[in-house]
Formats: C-alpha cells, structure tokens, sequence
C-alpha cells in the first residue's frame, strides 16, 4: 500500500462503530485514476472510532472512542498497519463524538456530558497520559428531548490556528475558546437560532466565512468569522432541503469547496447530499442527489471527489464534482459496516 507522508502517498481512514458490528479503523488507498478507495487493513483495539483526525506530517492519526466511558487515541500510519502508539487516553467525558488538534493538544467534543477535553501531543505524536484540562459547557434549548443540557459535537482550530470553536447541539451556540494552562477557556460564546441545533462547523477558504450546518432544522447558518478577534457573526440561515421533509431531517456533515464555490451538506433523513452555491456572503441551494446509501453520517471531500459515510448501509460512497455547477455524480461504494467518518491524508 502506498503511504502517506512520501511521494505517491494517497490513502484514506475510515472509522465505524465497532458496537454496531463495525471493522473499526480501516485503512484504504486511493485508486491512481478518479476517487475509487481500494480497502486495506482494519484494526479493532479501540471501541467506535468513529471519528479521525490525521496530523500535519501524516504520521500519526488520532481517533475518538465514542463509548460512555470516552477516550481519544494516537495510531502510528507511517507502516503498512496502524498501530497504537500506547494505551487510550480517557477524556473525563462521555461520548466524545469529534475532536480536532490544536495549539498542541488534541481536542474532543463530548457529546454526552457536553464538554470539551483537551490532551497534549508530544513531540513524537504520542499522547500524554492523562488530559491537561476539560471545559464544561452549560445550557439547554428548546427541543424537549435533544436540548435538555449541553451537547457538544465538534471542535476544530480555525484557519489561523489562534483559536479553536466547539460547536454544541445542545446549547444552540457556538464557543471560540483558547487554551489557558492547558484547559480550554471560552472566549466568546456564539447563539444561534434557538431550536436549530447546531452540529458541525465549516470554514470557507477565504478565511472570512463560516458555516454551521444544523441537526434539528436541516439548515445551515452563514456566518461572518474574524479571525483578529476570535468574532463570530450570524448573518443568516439557509435551507438545505427543497421542501420541508416528510419527518425529521438530521443533516449532518459540511465540506466547502476548496475554491470556495460551493457548500455541500450531508442529511440523513432524506439520504441526499445537498449543494449550496457561495454567492458572496449569501448561500444559494442548487439541488440535492442521493448519498448511494443510507444515513451518510458524515462527508468529505479529496482531490475532486465526495465522499460519504453511510452508517445504516454499511459503505462509503464517493462522487465525482461537476466543476461548473458543483453537483456530485455517483461513482462507486466499498462495504464498511457502520461506518462513521472518512479522512484523507
């Protein structure tokens, strides 16, 4: 298998939920022609990792364990196989459902307690032992059954690296936090619509955009980022769907174009990926396809190609991106039970 990290270098990760019947951490490589992914090993020793994050060198990936008792691991990929690069760190969270790397630490998103933890890396990629600090956040809205406390389901830095945002379903908000000795601490705490449920966030290339789709509205919010101040300003909320669904919607993940054209969405209730046309600062809906499969938990984009993972069939799915109109074109599938996410080095 070709590796990542040296000239020819084209793989990709993919994480399941091993409680589902999931492989775990499968490993693929990227066709030379078109996106098709070729299925390498699969490693099994951590519980759903069911979302990876890969560091700037390629040499180690980092995944959540999305059990109650919650964890986050770093895996050696510089080899034919991953392989652990020692034990599991448990992240004083339950369900950690997302997390990103920042200012050297890797974050998770706990989504059952609603937290954000932070972990150091050393300097050979490996993890401490034992977290260096947990933000805990506060706060309810109006969904009787998803909103009663925080929820927070992603964490990623921003484009300039001074700070890191947590998006939280439970709370209808978005937190821009720094590190103060090791702990996350909020900086600014953003509220979108109430009700909306705000899922995952997506920075447009520009670096001026952001956009926060929405799990319990299938929406997304556009808004205005400044990276001086750490500021994040609403500006609108556009609708992923042509008409309202026949039930409840559940979007899910958000790519941007890496021109900065387009916006595409994941919705897992309809089972269709969703295309937004970037006009300026306004989001304009050009249509929808179907993922290929059931319940694309999440989307990403690589060289030209989406990518979807649908949990409830059981495959990633990959389309080509019609250049002048954005709008994806089916191309193929590889079996991966419950799979969760998909990354590209």
């Amino acid at each position: 298998m070709a590796q990542h990290g040296r000239p020819g270098g084209r793989r990709a990760f993919i994480g399941s939920f091993t409680a589902a019947g999931g492989p775990g951490l499968v490993t693929a490589e990227i066709a030379p022609e078109g996106g098709a992914l070729l299925l390498g090993t699969a490693v099994n020793d951590l519980p759903d990792p069911s979302y990876l994050v890969l560091s700037p060198d390629g040499r180690t990936l980092y995944a959540v364990s999305e059990t109650a008792e919650g964890a986050v691991a770093a895996y050696r990929v510089d080899g034919d196989r991953p392989e652990l690069a020692g034990p599991p760190v448990q992240v004083d969270g339950s369900g950690p459902t997302h997390l990103g790397l920042y200012a050297g630490h890797v974050l998770t998103a706990n989504y059952g307690c609603g937290s954000v933890t932070a972990v150091p890396v050393r300097p050979d990629g490996s993890l401490a032992a034992k977290p260096s600090g947990r933000l805990q956040h506060t706060g309810s809205g109006p969904h009787d059954r998803r909103q009663r406390g925080p929820h927070a389901h992603q964490v990623q830095p921003d484009p300039s690296g001074r700070w890191a945002v947590s998006v939280d379903l439970g709370t209808d908000s978005v937190r821009v936090c720094t590190l103060a000795d090791g702990a996350p601490s909020v900086h600014r705490e953003v509220a979108v619509r109430p009700g909306s449920g705000p899922r995952h966030l997506a920075f447009h290339p520009g670096g001026t955009l952001a956009y926060v789709v929405n799990e319990l509205t299938p929406t997304v919010t556009v808004c205005r980022w400044d990276a001086e101040d750490g500021a994040l300003r609403p500006l609108a909320e556009v609708p992923v769907l042509p008409a309202a669904p026949a039930g409840d919607a559940y979007p899910s993940g958000i790519v941007v174009s890496p021109d900065g054209r387009f916006v595409w969405t994941a919705t897992r209730g309809e089972d269709v990926l969703s295309v937004l046309a970037v006009e300026g600062e306004i989001l304009r809906l050009i249509g929808t396809v179907t993922c290929g499969g059931h319940w694309p938990r999440a989307l990403a984009e690589h060289d030209g190609f989406l990518y979807a993972a649908n949990e409830r069939s059981g495959d990633v799915t990959w389309f080509a991106v019609d250049r002048a109109t954005g709008l994806p074109r089916y191309e193929g599938s590889v079996p991966v039970t419950a799979a969760s996410c998909v990354v590209f080095g």
